[in-house]
């Protein structure tokens, strides 16, 4: 594996859970505990989720010539990333449809919606709905690891690493004024990096 690719995997993996930092965080602020068998059953679920669409990209990959597949990768990571960016702007719309999507949108922007039983804690079936929700962004990684032919184990690891450790610590380390302030900053960071993993593959 060369220094790109792993640099790809690692970036892929940090941007892809980018949402779970402005969660944890959420979460820290409003005291709800993340035990570890919740946060191991999320982290499971992003790894899950990259898994099956790098296993679906790699499919198609082997159908295609390579610099199509590079397209293709290109052109889906780079979609995410600027759907990433522009979703604060379409929560602003006041008409908004109360669909699969935009529950699941909703649960990121108020992830205390999650504890349903308000027990301030995340338990194990309330942290698959979470987990869901977290996962989305995974599969634009996911399906571009496995069309441009990058490791798809090693990038659903890395998406599953950085799922629970994001969680974790920035639960432990949520406050009111990290909450406000790296929230939206994390929704652009996220992605910006995505753009520009989808860019560099072009050179």
């Amino acid at each position: 594996m060369d220094s790109y690719s792993l640099a790809a995997i690692v970036v892929i993996g940090l941007a892809s859970n980018l949402d779970n930092a402005g969660v944890g965080i959420a979460y820290g602020v409003r005291k709800i505990r993340i035990p570890w068998y919740s946060n191991l059953t999320i982290s499971f679920i992003s790894f899950l989720a990259t898994l099956l669409s790098g296993l679906f990209g790699s499919w198609m990959s082997a159908w295609i010539q390579p610099w199509i597949g590079q397209m293709i990768g290109t052109v889906v990571i780079v979609g995410v990333g600027i759907w990433v960016l522009l979703q604060p702007y379409f929560e602003k719309k006041p008409a908004q449809q109360d669909n699969d999507a935009g529950a699941l949108t909703r649960l990121l922007r108020n992830p205390e919606e999650a504890d349903k039983d308000s027990s301030q804690s995340i338990s194990l079936g309330e942290s698959i709905l979470l987990g869901i929700a977290l996962a989305m962004n995974a599969l634009a990684g996911g399906f571009n690891a496995g069309i441009t032919r990058l490791s798809i184990w090693g990038t659903s690891l890395s998406v599953g690493l950085f799922s629970f450790i994001l969680l974790a610590f920035c639960a432990g380390f949520g406050k009111k004024f990290a909450a406000e302030k790296f929230g939206n900053r994390a929704t652009i960071i996220s992605g910006v990096l995505l753009i520009l993993i989808g860019l560099h593959q072009l050179f």
